[in-house]
């Protein structure tokens, strides 16, 4: 078979199982089983052993370890003790909550590394508060799934550390590559808050004095230390990010059970169980992405696609907009981490040879599946933050698409400002970034 028959098997294939609603991880797994049967000299067994390869790697064990973190600072309190402190901070601004909302979630990024946390712990909390104070639901809604997705921007990010694992990219110079689009990122959305603010009338608190917002820091400052413990840990080559996800767990478990005294023992089996629910959704889907990713090298897919894209002559920009066009739109569809695995794979050799910085790569890609946590049909953030909100999907998506237009904005800054984001790691770890 040639790789473009291949190509149509497994991707139609694919394609139609999502549309019957078979969960993304078992269809990535069934779409290969055809052409295992196909090909002769191939058997179903190696299916299972592609999956089980690559389930041994351990930078893998820092998924479920920095989920339970995320996890733990949840129980803990954290969220609240940082919408304080975002509160002291910028709630003065016109459409005061929605700007805490933002900050609340760039900070909360910093410590968890998961939007869908960031999602499900800060929007329990400020979307009740939003509605309660005059603010749209839609927009409430839209507010707390767009600046979720900061979660796996800013370091320290899940998706980063499988990204790095899988093709032996530096995970410190991807954690500090996510800073500065974080940070842009927060000013899109806060500058889009304000435009809202302004229009529709939303309220304001009232300014907090020096000496409130000294106490709120104080307060948060325990939390705050993570990301720095974390990041700077990995940067400082103290530890790697699978021991710096034990030491987040450690750090947050002690904060919990000791420090804010929140978390009690008779909580940690449900804590325990719940991450590792949703670890165990992400790495089963590691692994039948796995065996997807290596049917396609095996037919030699991505060979023929570098072909194609060597014969239409794009540079490092316009492969960039393509890397990004096509994770936007697989992104809506399948979960970031096989996504990774499926498109990542596959693109990594084209990247490369267009000279384009593996780092630079990476960010794209993050960022623009990040962007496909809070478009629909998947959008799992947005999923959520409905739920919470208790309206209907449908009726966000207006609000969703204003603030996503700046978002999009800085993707094609960072894509045409590479050295923007290299700076950074080039400054903190030159060895390791060229």
């Amino acid at each position: 078979m040639s790789p473009g028959e291949v190509a149509a098997i497994l991707f139609g294939l694919f394609g139609i199982l999502v549309l019957l609603r078979v969960p993304v991880a078992f269809a990535l797994g069934l779409a290969v089983v055809p052409v295992f049967f196909i090909e002769e000299r191939l058997t179903p067994v190696l299916l299972l052993r592609e999956m089980f390869v690559s389930y041994n790697a351990f930078v893998l064990l820092a998924v479920p370890f920095f989920l339970l973190a995320a996890n733990l600072m949840n129980s803990a309190g954290i969220t609240d003790r940082l919408i304080n402190l975002a509160r002291a901070m910028v709630g003065h601004l016109p459409g005061g909550l929605g700007h805490v909302n933002v900050v609340v979630s760039m900070l909360f990024a910093g410590i968890s590394g998961s939007s869908t946390a960031d999602a499900a712990g800060i929007g329990s909390l400020l979307i009740p508060q939003m509605k309660k104070q005059g603010y749209d639901a839609s927009f409430a809604v839209a507010i707390t799934a767009c600046s979720s997705v900061m979660g796996v921007i800013i370091p320290p990010s899940i998706l980063m550390i499988v990204w790095g694992g899988l093709m032996s990219v530096s995970i410190g110079g991807l954690f500090l590559a996510g800073v500065v689009p974080g940070i842009l990122i927060a000013g899109s959305q806060m500058a889009t808050v304000y435009i809202y603010a302004k229009r529709r009338g939303y309220p304001v608190y009232d300014r907090s004095s020096l000496m409130q917002l000294l106490k709120a820091a104080a307060s948060a400052s325990l939390a705050l230390m993570t990301p720095l413990i974390i990041v700077g840990g990995i940067v400082g080559g103290f530890f790697t990010p699978t021991e710096a996800s034990v030491v987040a767990v450690i750090y947050s478990l002690a904060l919990g059970m000791f420090v804010y005294r929140s978390v009690t023992p008779s909580a940690l089996p449900r804590i325990l169980y719940d991450s590792a629910r949703f670890a165990a959704i992400s790495l089963f889907c590691i692994g039948t992405a796995s065996a997807f990713g290596w049917c396609l090298a095996y037919f030699k897919i991505p060979a023929a696609l570098v072909a194609e894209i060597e014969a239409m002559g794009l540079g490092v920009t316009g492969t960039g907009i393509m890397v990004a066009l096509a994770f936007l739109l697989i992104g809506m569809f399948i979960d970031a981490i096989p996504a990774i695995i499926i498109l990542g794979t596959v693109l990594f050799p084209v990247v490369q040879h267009v000279g384009m910085h593996p780092i630079h790569f990476a960010i794209i890609g993050v960022i623009s599946l990040a962007f496909g946590l809070v478009t629909p049909p998947y959008g799992l953030c947005l999923l959520i933050a409905a739920a919470i909100g208790r309206i209907k999907l449908v009726h966000a998506l207006r609000d969703v698409v204003v603030i996503l237009l700046p978002m999009l904005g800085v993707l094609l800054v960072i894509i045409l400002l590479p050295d923007l984001i290299l700076a950074l790691p080039r400054l903190l770890m030159p060895k390791f970034v060229d």
